[in-house]
Parts: C-alpha cells; structure tokens; sequence
C-alpha cells in the first residue's frame, strides 16, 4: 500500500454520489464521494456509517434531526437509523464502511453503486 493523497484522489473523477475506494483496513473500505443534492433516504441494518467532510458542508438529515457538518467534522451514523445525506454545495466526503456496506442500503435507487471503484 502506498500513502493516499486524498486532493489527488479528489481530483481523479466528477461523478456525484457515486463512492470510490482509496483504502481497505479491517475487511472495510476507506471510500470518498462528491455530494451535491439530496440523497435517497436509506439505512443500513447491519453496518455503522462514518461520514467526514473534507472539504464543503453536508448535511445529515435524520428523521428527528439534521446534523450539520463541516470541514473537519465526522458523525457517526448508527445501525439502523434511517437517514438522508444532502449538501446544496460540492461536498468532499470521506466514509469507512464494511466492504458489505452498499451505499444506498434495502432502499433500490437511480443512485445505488453496487460495486464501486477502485481508484
């Protein structure tokens, strides 16, 4: 493994909501994503979810609350828990998922990335 610059990575691709793998650690994936928009609402029953805004502010929109991200921050969405990533500018995310973990959950979406690539 080499050291991952994440700019560079960044810079790799525009797709929107559409995660890459830099990194795997511990049979899980260390993946980035661009944001813009809303997101499906999803949960995920058997993974954790760890959200970090690289760059931008996201927001993480849960059925009782919003929580409100910005460069620097993470937040930790449980199992479970129903929620809906959103940003009305660019985001840079970085997430650490199982390898299991698809990123739209049970929900079917337009925006489901069954296998995402490696970059």
């Amino acid at each position: 493994m080499n050291k991952v610059n994440l700019k560079d990575k960044f810079s790799m691709f525009d797709g929107l909501w559409e995660p890459k793998i830099v990194g795997e650690l511990n049979n899980q994936y260390v993946k980035i994503a661009k944001l813009k928009g809303e997101f499906v609402w999803h949960q995920h029953q058997a993974e954790d979810e760890f959200f970090m805004v690289i760059k931008g502010h996201l927001t993480i929109k849960l059925r009782d609350e919003n929580i409100e991200l910005d460069e620097g921050e993470f937040y930790i969405i449980p199992r479970g828990i129903e929620h809906k990533p959103a940003a009305e500018n660019e985001v840079q995310v970085l997430m650490f998922e199982p390898q299991s973990t698809v990123n739209t959950g049970e929900t079917e979406s337009d925006k489901t990335i069954d296998n995402p690539q490696k970059i």
